[in-house]
């Protein structure tokens, strides 16, 4: 039986701005298990990179409670979510946010220096992760001096630097070429056939193609999910076809 790393029972989030109210999540429910790689979608409104916020702890939730490794996460104090971040969470941002006066290792490495973990040993992930993502021969290169896809791969490792039970991912290959793009997903991919769990949103149908699962949000709701019968084939067209189905028959 596999063991439930991420859940979240009857989350709300609502925005006020000038006394209006914006209710951006309704009621989700959801459950991930250990070593699934799920892709959220929907529309641009959808709330779907709200729900990536909230169950990653980055942003607060209006009602409801969101559970990481069985652990109530949404009452824990700051300090202490900082702990549990570290620890059990790592995000990959569309924007990819390296810190650009630091090289492609000072910003892979530093959110290892900030745990209890050596430093050898943070060093030795970090030379793991270089050849993992192919960027031996960029490991001292500032972010400026190398392209978008190279960029997100060393921001992919700097966000498993700490070995997390949970790699969130906000449209990923967003900024990405699509040869760039593919093949961070594909670096993706591999990872989740290796036991890491992965939860993205997109609203790209190729790239939730490399999903196990699918879940698809609509004003702030689920509206339904999609189980892909994953095959060792690397053609992707029969996992698109399926998601293309189903949202036409959403009339999305």
């Amino acid at each position: 039986m596999k063991k439930s790393v991420l859940k979240c029972e009857h989350l709300c989030k609502t925005y006020y701005s000038d006394e209006v109210e914006f209710n951006a999540l309704k009621n989700v429910s959801l459950e991930i298990n250990e070593g699934e790689f799920v892709a959220i979608m929907g529309q641009s409104g959808s709330g779907k990179s709200t729900l990536l916020y909230t169950l990653s702890g980055m942003d607060s939730i209006t009602s409801g409670e969101v559970f990481v490794n069985g652990r109530q996460i949404n009452e824990a104090k700051p300090k202490e979510m900082t702990k549990i971040r570290r620890e059990n969470i790592g995000f990959v941002f569309q924007g990819i946010n390296l810190v650009s006066n630091l090289s492609l290792f000072e910003n892979i490495v530093v959110p290892g220096y900030l745990t209890k973990v050596s430093r050898k040993e943070i060093d030795s992930r970090a030379k793991k992760l270089f050849t993992k993502m192919d960027l031996d021969q960029q490991v001292n290169k500032l972010p400026s001096q190398v392209s978008g896809g190279q960029k997100q791969r060393a921001a992919i490792a700097r966000s498993l630097i700490n070995q997390p039970n949970i790699l969130f991912a906000d449209e990923p290959t967003g900024a990405l070429n699509s040869s760039s793009g593919k093949a961070v997903l594909e670096l993706m991919s591999e990872f989740n056939k290796e036991g890491q769990t992965i939860v993205m949103v997109t609203h790209d149908i190729k790239s939730a193609s490399y999903a196990n699962r699918v879940i698809f949000l609509h004003d702030g709701r689920i509206d339904g999910e999609l189980n892909l019968e994953k095959s060792k084939m690397t053609n992707k067209t029969k996992e698109e076809k399926k998601i293309f189905k189903y949202h036409s028959m959403k009339g999305r």
